[in-house]
């Protein structure tokens, strides 16, 4: 019998629409594909019909002779040609395969181009990271009211995806090679007229407990992250720290930061949305670093599916050159980037009623092999597209792995201007796994005692 109340169908509604729903993870039966035609991480394991993308064989997990820790390591493709070039010319032909972004800055500028090589599915992980993944596809809940994730530890937490959540989370969550790792990098800015600025060079130390081995679903505390940069040059920032703790229950997030001139260590209220970031000299938005930096309870996130994309792959020759042959004006120099067809899943995020963000629309696409996000297409209030942020995937197969966590950059389609972020191309050291850091390390006091030196 259908109930005809008004009122209490209205309550019925208020009720559905204000109580959080915990996405459940999958069935064991739909796991069992992970071991299947599905990689450990999810991925579709077999290639493309024509052979452009080929099945996924296991990634790359060699080490050079005599590499160690620290070396820049080498481009392992090194000697293969370009299978094609795309540029404004010859656009139309690749149009279905090319971001919105790519494609208005193909047409914007004649001398930007693809350099498109032969794709390599090269992303890799240790054995206990694929059984926690599988343990994961089980296991793990999502709230979406929250976005607080719960029950999943080691391993991408939802290798099958049923909302765009969930995709983001495995962002999040990926697999960047350890524990605990060391960097240096530059932040450099290019400006609408040409000139290349160096915002900020600083160490950087970072790890992940939820990749602690020994570590379990049980006793994991939802401390994911901490990360700590102390400020080298330029010489006003000269000892300015940042810190960072996030957590998979989103309110737990935190961050601190050390003011020279005060000589003191401040909690930050608000290191996220468009919040404009101040590692950048306020370039870019807190929420674009490292692709994906905070919450994104502000829009609504759409799952429209999974395509094939020219994308940033495999890019360990953009970090061998010197920044000066890099970094030009208005792009990247292409003939240090390369790109690879691979398939990606394209989340679409749309800002909810009422709130404000400056982007109030980004389209995702995320690497179906690693879950690292690739690109964003960044649109204004009127629906113009604004922005595109890139990141260059780098390869790591001593560890192995496959990592965006440095490399990364945005631009300003508008302007011509852009940043590039954590850029190693000048620094003695790349990506370095190092010995796991004490807890007390990543504390304000300690941060205080570092940046006051």
């Amino acid at each position: 019998m259908i109930n005809n109340n008004p009122l209490k169908m209205s309550l019925i509604a208020l009720f559905l629409f204000s109580t959080p729903v915990v996405m459940a993870a999958v069935s064991p039966e739909e796991a069992a594909h992970l071991k299947n035609d599905l990689t450990p991480f999810g991925a579709q394991k077999a290639g493309n019909s024509d052979g452009s993308i080929p099945a996924w064989t296991g990634g790359y997990t060699q080490t050079p002779a005599g590499y160690k820790q620290g070396d820049k390591r080498a481009d392992p493709f090194a000697s293969e040609k370009p299978v094609v070039s795309i540029s404004g010319k010859n656009l139309a032909e690749y149009s279905d395969k090319l971001a919105e972004g790519t494609k208005i800055m193909l047409q914007k500028y004649p001398n930007y181009r693809l350099d498109v090589y032969p794709t390599h599915r090269t992303a890799a992980a240790p054995q206990w990271v694929y059984d926690n993944t599988l343990k994961n596809a089980t296991s793990g809940k999502l709230d979406t009211a929250t976005e607080d994730v719960s029950g999943v530890f080691g391993g991408i937490p939802f290798p099958i995806p049923k909302n765009g959540m969930e995709v983001l989370w495995n962002h999040r969550l990926s697999w960047n090679g350890g524990d605990s790792f060391a960097s240096s990098f530059d932040t450099w800015l290019m400006t609408a007229g040409g000139k290349k600025v160096l915002a900020t060079r600083t160490p950087y130390f970072f790890q992940y407990p939820y990749y602690f081995q020994e570590g379990s679903a049980e006793k994991f505390d939802g401390n994911y992250y901490q990360g700590k940069i102390i400020t080298e040059l330029p010489a006003s920032k000269n000892g300015e720290g940042l810190m960072i703790y996030y957590n998979t229950t989103q309110s737990k997030r935190a961050s601190w930061q050390y003011l020279v001139g005060q000589r003191r260590v401040r909690r930050l209220p608000n290191i996220a949305y468009d919040t404009p970031n101040f590692v950048t000299s306020g370039v870019s938005y807190f929420d674009e670093a490292f692709m994906l930096f905070g919450p994104t309870d502000k829009h609504d996130l759409k799952l429209v599916g999974k395509k094939e994309l020219y994308i940033p792959y495999n890019s360990n020759k953009s970090v061998l050159v010197p920044s000066d042959e890099l970094v030009t004006p208005n792009f990247l120099n292409p003939d240090h980037v390369r790109w690879e067809k691979h398939r990606v899943w394209v989340v679409e995020a749309t800002l909810k009623a009422g709130q404000r963000h400056v982007v109030p629309r980004r389209t995702y696409y995320v690497d179906e092999d690693t879950w690292q996000i690739v690109l964003i297409d960044g649109y204004d209030a009127q629906g113009k597209l604004i922005r595109q942020s890139w990141s260059l995937p780098y390869l790591a197969g001593d560890l192995p792995a496959l990592t965006t966590q440095f490399m990364w950059g945005i631009y300003n389609i508008d302007t011509g201007a852009y940043v590039h972020g954590l850029s190693s191309n000048d620094t003695p050291k790349h990506y370095e796994r190092t010995a796991r850091q004490p807890s007390s390390v990543f504390t304000p006091d300690a941060m205080a005692n570092e940046s006051s030196r």
